[in-house]
């Protein structure tokens, strides 16, 4: 630059030295050369200068933030978890998403709703299920806030009929945390849900623990599921608590899920007892636990098809009494459950169960006075005896679009007495139910349904109840 500097001064030197007595046109020819000097000299200084400036780092592209609903996108995992057999169904009341699935199998691998936990390799949901219930009895049911056909009056009873009767409660509210991790290995689960039927009716909002365990290398451990249960079987009602056939039992357990190939598991363990032995006649009788339950049950899933499940439950029912002394007798129970795809998008649920002394995980188990327990009972010669039961449901769900489907259900129960129980001794119920679901948005639905119940006691009296009910639920997440 100051080399060009310089030769450019020299040749202005003769041209200002020239013009020492210049002609008006030898001065206008010298100013327009000094004037091209100058822009020339100008036009090098400008492009040095772009020499110099360094260059502007590359342009970061930008991310799309997908908008609210339009897009979801799932937590960063090393080894994504595989999809279950088992599909889960649309329902009102999700029993599907707290059971245990062998090894890192999920309902849903793609863990929406989940978010990181800062620090670990752990992933967790918290879900919020707000339900508002209203309905509408022909007469006394016995339990206004759920539909218990073992509570019914019957014909004779005080509380039998009483006129229309009009509810609503928001009891069937749920909240739930769900931790995994499942890059670690044994694929390590953390569990808890709750809900506000602890007690009391009309409305009260009592707090009840549903769940609360922990899963690792597919040993459970907690508050959860009988191991006679099959959650992955309940039909789709409004009604929260569900047919009465349904075997439903939530309480401290051990036990080890077993996976045999991609279609075939199986579970056994043992779990807390809880004895139920009808003191009508005897009020010195008290119920005594000798050893857990124990059981096991073998599932085969396809998620084509479906899935079926074979389940036992083995017990030990203890009775003690100053006068009868200490006894016991052996129960048992059988059964069978499955839930199939059927057409493109219908399924079909069924369950059968067996046995002598297993009343206690009958979903239609209950207490009120002259009556307290349905798993063992004294015979006319003291001896205390098994009680033989027996239980039916069936269900179907149509789906009449993307977000209309309707649910038909009948459950049965069937108990064998012993005289010495009394005449309003629970003998046998009857459950069914017709509704149409409506989806309004992937998280809230709007439920009508028609139910009708039936009681039976030992002496032959029997109640019925026509109930209409409005369920209406919003889901935080799905």
């Amino acid at each position: 630059m100051k080399t060009k500097f310089f030769v450019t001064l020299s040749l202005m030197v003769p041209l200002l030295a020239s013009a020492q007595s210049p002609s008006l046109d030898e001065l206008q020819a010298t100013m327009k050369a000094m004037q091209q000097v100058i822009t020339n000299l100008q036009q090098e200084i400008t492009d040095l200068k772009k020499q110099q400036t360094p260059p502007l780092p590359p342009a970061v592209p930008s991310v799309a933030v997908p908008a609210k609903g339009v897009e979801f996108i799932p937590p960063t995992i090393k080894a994504p978890p595989e999809a279950s057999q088992v599909t889960s169904r649309d329902a009102l009341n999700d029993q599907q998403e707290a059971a245990q699935r062998p090894g890192n199998l999920t309902l849903d691998p793609q863990y929406r709703g989940f978010i990181p936990i800062p620090n670990t390799p752990a992933f967790i949901k918290f879900n919020a299920k707000v339900r508002v219930d209203l309905t509408d009895d022909n007469r006394n049911s016995g339990n206004p806030d759920r539909f218990t056909p073992a509570l019914i009056p019957v014909q004779g009873e005080p509380t039998y009929g009483g006129g229309n009767q009009f509810n609503m409660n928001t009891r069937g509210s749920t909240l739930s945390l769900d931790v995994r991790a499942p890059d670690v290995a044994g694929s390590p689960r953390f569990y808890y849900n709750n809900d506000f039927f602890g007690g009391g009716v009309n409305g009260g909002m009592t707090y009840r623990l549903k769940q609360l365990y922990g899963q690792y290398f597919n040993v459970t451990a907690g508050f959860t599921y009988s191991i006679f249960e099959d959650p992955d079987v309940w039909p789709d009602t409004v009604d929260f608590e569900g047919p009465n056939s349904m075997i439903f039992a939530r309480q401290p357990t051990v036990r080890y899920l077993l996976p045999l190939n991609e279609h075939w598991q199986m579970n056994f363990g043992i779990q807390q007892p809880a004895t139920e032995v009808d003191n009508f006649g005897f009020p010195d009788v008290t119920s005594v636990n000798h050893a857990p339950d124990g059981g096991f049950n073998v599932r085969w899933e396809d998620s084509k098809i479906g899935h079926v499940q074979f389940a036992a439950i083995l017990r030990d029912l203890g009775a003690n009494s100053p006068t009868l002394g200490d006894q016991s007798v052996f129960g048992w129970g059988l059964m069978a459950a499955t839930s199939l795809n059927v057409f493109e998008r219908d399924t079909v649920q069924g369950q059968l169960t067996y046995g002598e002394g297993y009343f206690h995980f009958s979903n239609d188990k209950f207490t009120y006075a002259g009556f307290n327990g349905g798993d063992a009972a004294y015979d006319a010669s003291g001896k205390l005896q098994a009680l033989p039961y027996f239980s039916a449901m069936a269900g179907y769900t149509h789906h009449w679009s993307e977000k209309f489907r309707s649910t038909a259900t009948f459950g049965y129960i069937s108990l064998d007495n012993e005289p010495s129980q009394g005449p309003l001794a629970y003998h046998q119920t009857y459950y069914t139910s017709a509704n149409l679901v409506y989806q309004i948005r992937h998280r809230v639905s709007v439920g009508l349904e028609g139910l009708y119940g039936k009681k039976e006691v030992q002496s032959g009296d029997t109640g019925d109840v026509f109930r209409v009910q409005l369920g209406i639920t919003f889901a935080l997440f799905d």
